[in-house]
């Protein structure tokens, strides 16, 4: 058993190396790679949603929203789950270079009649022979970047067969033993061994690059949302003015009906307009709850049903304050190409692309390799001297010394009986089509990949200019929807002058109004086109969360 406690105790020793070298590597490691929101079972409740609770209402800024949503989007979590997916997968690439400690312990007991008349020495040919033999071994093995491979290991056995049978008994034999083997062509260097590592890590950034486009985009769609609401909620506003404004002509037929100042049949004009009004009341009503809904969607509100139940008090207005913004179509698109994560994304997998055809590369070439090994071996126990009578044949034992399982060791790392040898393997393949098969394959990707890095250039440019010409749309229209809104306010006066004097019917009144109304709505869809338009020119050159001071810092912690 003493050769069991000395075995377990180095191998706790190695253990407590390599959790510590592990530990060393907190970044890649598991525990530097694991969240709590992985590891929970459970998903969290809507973050900092209460805070913006005021007077029962969910009052937010476009800000507000766009923080709510990057915190609580079930969308944006799904999509930041690949990026946690790509970090265990950079994990995994590892494992070719993981060391492996493997222990071993035996105890055999055997008892057998004697067939050998020096194995019946001082015992009678009927006693059994019993042997007892306990045997330990440690092995280490590791391959290194460079594609060298070693493996040391350390073994002891204990023998005891009783007196008489060797020179040691019981005895302790222990060996040590050192192999290693190094690559000379193939899979030799750093760069091969290292392919699957270079690789997983350039997909875990592309992965989180692609990760922060999907949020770019994300953050578009919030914009979009928030801006009908406000649309919505200013067309609900139109849509009741001019109702009032239909109502008080209804009201005022109604007393000159009844004063005798007004046909009976001309009264139907204006109670049709009212009716007609007030259906589109209601459909605007309808159209701001479907629009609120989509927000409350966007920014996680629905996953709890005392959120989902609030209104939504949004303060952003519609009104352009300042001077309008004004972008030149070149310099959105060096911006863009310098700024958007889909580029980065391609670089990183033209560069896994050029490892690929590299890691080909290096398959086509012969395989050859260097090894060796080195031995030592000790032997010690209790030493007899086994004395054979010439005449009787008898065979007696007396003991010489003591010794034991350190005796064994002493002589184990004198390195006294040693052993050692090396080797010089090569393997030459008349054909290799796996490998050339390989290669074909890792220039197609290649090429494949340069023809959707320019695919990107291109759809980054026409996404840059249609932007750019989209906010100049919206500034031009901005501008004429102003002057709309002016000369259908003095026409609608004018008009209901002209009505007052008897000059005009009613015709010409709520004609103004509806003129008015729809002048109002496309000013109001003009405003928000240009929020919108402005908001599409900052995600198309990559700086959409600039203007709400909102930075990504860290992806995925």
């Amino acid at each position: 058993m003493q050769l069991f406690r000395v075995a377990l105790g180095f191998l706790l020793c190695s253990s407590l190396f390599m959790v510590l070298r592990a530990e060393s590597q907190t970044r890649e490691s598991y525990r530097g790679l694991m969240t709590p929101q992985v590891r929970s079972d459970k998903l969290p409740a809507p973050q900092h949603m209460r805070e913006y609770v005021v007077d029962g209402k969910l009052r937010l800024s476009l800000r507000d929203a766009v923080l709510l949503t990057l915190e609580n989007n079930s969308d944006i979590r799904v999509q930041e789950a690949q990026v946690e997916s790509e970090k265990f997968a950079l994990l995994r690439a590892y494992q070719p270079f993981d060391p492996l400690l493997q222990s071993k312990f035996d105890v055999n007991r055997f008892s057998f009649a004697v067939n050998n008349p020096f194995q019946a020495a001082g015992v009678s040919t009927n006693a059994p022979f019993n042997s007892l033999t306990q045997t330990a071994q440690i092995n280490y093995t590791q391959t290194f970047q460079t594609g060298s491979n070693i493996a040391v290991g350390l073994s002891g056995s204990r023998n005891s067969t009783g007196p008489g049978q060797f020179f040691f008994d019981p005895s302790y034999t222990t060996a040590l033993n050192l192999q290693f083997s190094q690559p000379l062509l193939r899979n030799r260097g750093l760069l091969v061994n290292r392919a699957p590592l270079l690789i997983a890590r350039r997909t875990l950034q592309q992965s989180r690059a692609t990760f922060e486009a999907q949020v770019s985009d994300a953050i578009l769609l919030l914009v979009n949302q928030y801006w009908a609401v406000v649309q919505a909620r200013g067309t609900l506003d139109v849509e009741r003015k001019s109702l009032a404004a239909a109502d008080a002509s209804y009201q005022h037929d109604k007393r000159a009906l009844e004063l005798g100042a007004l046909p009976p049949l001309d009264i139907y004009r204006s109670e049709s307009e009212v009716a007609t009004r007030r259906v589109q009341m209601i459909q605007a009503e309808y159209a701001l709850k479907k629009a609120e809904d989509a927000v409350r969607l966007t920014i996680g509100a629905d996953q709890d049903e005392y959120f989902r139940a609030l209104d939504l008090d949004l303060t952003e207005k519609p009104e352009t304050e300042g001077e309008l913004q004004n972008s030149d179509a070149e310099s959105a698109l060096q911006q863009a190409i310098t700024r958007r994560p889909e580029v980065g994304a391609m670089r990183l997998a033209l560069a896994n692309d050029d490892t690929n055809v590299r890691v080909a590369h290096n398959h086509l070439k012969p395989e050859l390799s260097l090894s060796g090994f080195y031995q030592s071996s000790g032997l010690g126990g209790d030493q007899y001297n086994l004395i054979i009578d010439q005449t009787t044949g008898q065979v007696t034992s007396r003991l010489i010394s003591r010794g034991g399982l350190g005796s064994s060791f002493s002589q184990l790392f004198g390195f006294g009986f040693p052993g050692y040898g090396a080797s010089l393997t090569l393997n030459l393949p008349v054909k290799n089509r796996a490998a050339q098969a390989d290669m074909g394959s890792a220039l197609v990707s290649r090429h494949r990949d340069l023809y959707s890095a320019q695919l990107v250039r291109e759809q980054i440019t026409l996404e840059v200019t249609n932007a750019v010409h989209q906010l100049e749309e919206a500034k031009l229209t901005l501008a004429a929807g102003k002057t709309a809104v002016d000369l259908a306010q003095k026409a609608l006066a004018a008009e209901q002058r002209k009505y007052e004097l008897g000059a005009q019917t009613i015709f010409f009144v709520l004609d103004s109004q509806t003129k008015l109304a729809q002048a109002e709505l496309e000013l109001l869809q003009a405003q928000v086109n240009y929020q919108v338009a402005h908001a599409a020119v900052d995600h198309a050159t990559g700086g959409l969360l600039e203007p709400f001071q909102v930075q990504i810092a860290e992806l995925t912690r």
